[in-house]
């Protein structure tokens, strides 16, 4: 596991983005691209087998956005990596639904799960359009447990890993896993 702490190196590179030189974006992306594709790995490998999307294509649509977001003053690594697992979330569910509407208008049943993910902790699998409806929902609530699930579930970060990024201890990061994974158990369910 990589140390997602902040380097000074890395946060000062962040903080030059939005107006540093193509050389400066270039050398960011050095820096983060080798946590991106893990990140993006590790999501994948929890994706049903069958998947169109792959882990470099998700990085990449994800840097893509990334590049377009100058207006951001990122604040370090963690906000960098938060922002990423968020955006790498929406490329994942806008994939969903294409994939959907294309069952849909072959006559499949509309309702049927077409893209998946395991759950970390028990390996089940989740629908991703309604884990990204019933997260919206949970952010409404609890923004730091919405931000939480997403950095573990969509950003394939570990407990500890989500622990350093959003200096808590893992013991607090458990127990907002648990209680927003009661919650979102009992929202998808209807």
């Amino acid at each position: 596991m990589r140390d997602p702490r902040p380097t000074d190196d890395l946060t000062a590179q962040l903080r030059r983005w939005g107006s540093g030189t193509p050389a400066d974006q270039e050398r960011l992306l050095a820096a983060v691209q080798g946590e991106l594709r893990r990140i993006a790995g590790a999501y994948m490998r929890r994706e049903r087998h069958d998947h169109t999307l792959q882990p470099t294509a998700l990085v990449n649509e994800a840097y893509v956005r990334l590049i377009k977001e100058r207006g951001v003053s990122w604040q370090d690594r963690g906000h960098f990596f938060g922002i990423a697992a968020r955006l790498m979330r929406q490329i994942l569910v806008d994939h969903a639904r294409k994939r959907r509407a294309r069952k849909r208008g072959l006559g499949t049943r509309a309702d049927r799960s077409v893209s998946t993910l395991a759950d970390p902790s028990s390996g089940q699998d989740i629908d991703v359009l309604a884990l990204h409806e019933a997260l919206n929902d949970l952010a409404l609530l609890d923004p730091r447990q919405a931000e939480i699930v997403e950095l573990r579930y969509f950003g394939g970060l570990t407990e500890a890993e989500v622990a350093i990024i959003k200096a808590l201890s893992p013991a607090t990061i458990r127990r907002e896993v648990a209680s927003a994974r009661f919650w979102l158990g009992r929202r998808m369910k209807g």
